[in-house]
C-alpha cells in the first residue's frame, strides 16, 4: 500500500508544463490534508503539538515529500533588511508553511500568526492544522502578491 501511495504522490507532484505553480501547491495541500486525516484517525486528540508535527513530517517524508521541521524563515523589512526570523512548524517543498496546533479550537491569534509568517517571509501559501480535538480542522490561506 505504501508503494501505491508513493507512486500516487509522485504522479501528483510531477512537473507538468500545463499546470501552474498554484495547482501544484493545491495538490500538495490535498496530500497534506489526507495525511493529516490519517494521523488524526490513528492518534486521535490529546497529544502535544510536537507529536503531531513529528508524525506529519515522518509520514510526508516517507512519501518522498521534502519537509523541514522548525525551519527558520527570515523576516525582512520592505527594503529587504533582515529583522529576525521565526521557525515554521513545517516548511514543505520550499513553498508551503504548515502551522500545527494541538488545542480545542482555533482562535484569531492562530490565524494572525500564520498570516504574519506568510507576509514576513513572502511565502504565498500556508496551512493551519488543528489536531487537539475530536474533529480535525484544516484551513488553507493564500496571500495575494
Amino acid at each position: 500500500m505504501l508503494e501505491e501511495k508513493t507512486s500516487h504522490v509522485h504522479k501528483l507532484l510531477e512537473p507538468d508544463a500545463r499546470i501552474d505553480r498554484s495547482a501544484e501547491v493545491n495538490k500538495l495541500c490535498d496530500l497534506i490534508r489526507e495525511t493529516s486525516f490519517d494521523i488524526h484517525k490513528f492518534l486521535r486528540s490529546g497529544h502535544l503539538e510536537k507529536v503531531y508535527e513529528n508524525a506529519l513530517a515522518h509520514r510526508l517524508t516517507k512519501l518522498g515529500i521534502g519537509v523541514i521541521q522548525q525551519h527558520p524563515l527570515d523576516v525582512c523589512d520592505e527594503d529587504g533588511t533582515p529583522l529576525g526570523h521565526f521557525c515554521a512548524d513545517l516548511f514543505v517543498e520550499s513553498r508551503l508553511v504548515v502551522e500545527i496546533k494541538a488545542c480545542r479550537g482555533l482562535v484569531d491569534d492562530h490565524v494572525a500568526q500564520l498570516l504574519g509568517y506568510l507576509r514576513a517571509s513572502r511565502i504565498e501559501h500556508g496551512l493551519l492544522i488543528k489536531f487537539g480535538s475530536p474533529k480535525l480542522q484544516i484551513k488553507k490561506y493564500i496571500l495575494d502578491r
